[in-house]
């Protein structure tokens, strides 16, 4: 709005003359004003002293600084929803959101940056890191072949691959890149104390076994029987069926025995399969030693769980295992062939 040239005082003085008794025409002419703008002033300012009309200016300066607040402050609510990104909880996406404030709102920086809580220094402060574009392309093509590997795994498998990264430095790429693997939902977890469970010193000491469960495009179930040696955690077999019997699962034992060995003892749950009459007489025959789980305690039998879980990720000669040096299975167990042979050379 154009500032007028009359201030509050000289307002009110040219209304004392008309009060006077100079006519309103002749008072015009005077002050070179306009009858409109004789008339405004005498509805704003008639019957007021200077110090009234000076605090009537001031209100209407403060309650035109409130609407201006309240108005900005309106627009920043429905840029804060409009802004992408659910939570700014990093410099990088505060970084996006003023960038995004700027350009699409018109938003000067310093505004924008106190929208999105980040300084303008920092704003402004532009990233040293190196792009690393080739590490992030190999990290990705990774991830894609190995989707149920997580940044540890894949660290070691770009180490096999000669590159030297830091597993920090490769954790904030794989953040970055939003390469992390989904987790699956949680399962109750039982109360009270557990007895960890003893790792074997030698392979064919332990075998763990399990059935995984899945359906066909036509609907027709069936069932997967998952051998463990619980040594090198190497799938000695994945019987594939739609019913798996005792005696079925004795068989595939023995096939396996031919080729390993008996185990020393076997741990299995309760199910109908592994406490028939056919496991009961395989176990005696054989003389291998046949522990139960407790009912509703899978974690009793945790290194078949765990390989469930992983059961299509090509397991035995490409996953690598923290617990196992960072090997996979078949690596694991052809290095300590090599250990106890030269144990008995010694």
């Amino acid at each position: 709005m154009r500032k007028s040239r009359f201030s509050e005082e000289q307002i009110i003085g040219i209304l004392k003359e008309h009060q006077a008794g100079m006519g309103a025409k002749e008072l015009c002419r005077k002050h070179g004003i306009s009858d409109g703008t004789f008339y405004k002033w005498r509805s704003k300012y008639g019957g007021m002293e200077v110090s009234e009309a000076k605090r009537l200016k001031a209100l209407e300066v403060e309650n035109a600084k409130l609407k201006k607040m309240l108005a900005e402050q309106m627009l920043d609510v429905a840029t804060l929803k409009e802004m992408p990104g659910k939570k700014l909880l990093k410099p990088g996406a505060r970084r996006k959101a003023v960038d995004w404030a700027m350009t699409e709102k018109s938003y000067n920086q310093r505004r924008a940056c106190a929208l999105a809580g980040i300084d303008p220094r920092v704003y402004r402060r532009g990233s040293t890191r190196p792009a690393d574009t080739e590490l992030r392309e190999r990290l990705k093509e990774l991830s894609s072949e190995r989707r149920r590997f997580g940044y540890r795994r894949l660290h070691l498998l770009l180490g096999r691959e000669g590159w030297k990264v830091n597993w920090k430095k490769l954790y904030r790429i794989y953040r970055e890149e939003g390469l992390t693997v989904r987790k699956r939902g949680g399962r109750k977890r039982a109360i009270g104390t557990r007895a960890p469970m003893a790792i074997p010193q030698g392979p064919n000491q332990r075998w763990s076994l399990d059935f995984v469960s899945d359906s066909l495009s036509d609907g027709r179930r069936f069932r997967v029987l998952c051998v463990i040696d619980d040594f090198s955690r190497e799938c000695l077999a994945t019987v594939v069926d739609t019913s798996l019997s005792g005696q079925r699962v004795g068989r595939e034992l023995d096939n396996i025995a031919r080729v390993r060995g008996y185990p020393c003892m076997v741990v299995s749950d309760n199910g109908t399969e592994l406490t028939s009459n056919a496991i009961l007489r395989w176990q005696e025959d054989r003389k291998v030693e046949w522990h139960y789980i407790a009912p509703g305690k899978p974690m009793q039998n945790g290194f078949v769980e765990s390989f469930n879980g992983r059961l299509r990720d090509d397991y035995n000669h490409h996953r690598p295992h923290m617990s196992l040096d960072g090997l996979t299975p078949w690596e694991y167990h052809q290095r300590s062939i090599v250990d106890q042979k030269l144990n008995r050379a010694n």
